[in-house]
């Protein structure tokens, strides 16, 4: 007489979520873009602005800071006008979103501006 086996092992448990940074909506930043300024165009400013965007777990701007000036005061503040009405992604932490701070370069050129 032989013993009966054992009945199989249940699977074990999904492994926990893994952390993800907060991050750019691309397809809302793309539809929201800054204004470029009609001063800034006739004095043929350009260049890159980079912001440090302070995001909350709604994915929702709490504070916009110029991480790095593109030189010209108003294209620094046409981003960051822009960048307050933007949604992003917001990050994970132990599965549950969370806030944070997320650094997007917004360009300024003038190639294809008549």
């Amino acid at each position: 007489m032989s013993t009966p086996a054992e009945p199989p092992r249940p699977p074990a448990p999904p492994p926990p979520p893994a952390n993800v940074a907060p991050s750019v909506d691309i397809s809302y930043k793309n539809r929201n873009p800054p204004t470029y300024p009609i001063q800034a165009v006739r004095q043929g400013h350009q260049g890159e602005v980079v912001l440090a965007i302070t995001i909350n777990a709604a994915g929702e701007v709490v504070d916009v800071k110029v991480q790095k000036s593109s030189g010209y005061r108003e294209l620094d503040r046409a981003a960051e006008d822009a960048a307050r009405h933007w949604r992003f992604n917001p990050g994970v932490q132990n599965g549950k979103p969370s806030g944070g701070v997320v650094l997007v370069p917004v360009n300024f050129s003038l190639s294809g501006i008549e």
